[in-house]
């Protein structure tokens, strides 16, 4: 056999935190137990958000914590996301 013609192994490919949606853009629900931590990590800060930053008191800094727990997380996505595109259902 020619050693020419004979590939080096491969890695298995990592699998994707956050799946991209079906249909339109962006990503759907997480894949991974890394993604589920990163969601329910998201979603327990939005919730102490309501309590150490109440919205009655401060608006505009309730909305500057939300902002930035929301971008922190869709650079998560991003980083560890599989890559977006407009979709229109499986091909």
């Amino acid at each position: 056999m020619d050693e020419a013609n004979q590939s080096a192994p491969t890695a298995p490919a990592k699998p994707y935190w956050f799946p991209a949606k079906s249909y339109g853009w962006g990503w759907g629900l997480p894949a991974t137990w890394q993604g589920w931590i990163v969601f329910i990590l998201f979603l327990a800060g939005l919730s102490a958000g309501s309590l150490i930053v109440p919205v009655d008191r401060n608006p505009a800094l309730y909305v500057a914590y939300v902002t930035a727990l929301a971008v922190l997380f869709l650079l998560v996505c991003w980083w560890k996301g599989e890559p977006t595109r407009w979709r229109w259902g499986k091909k």
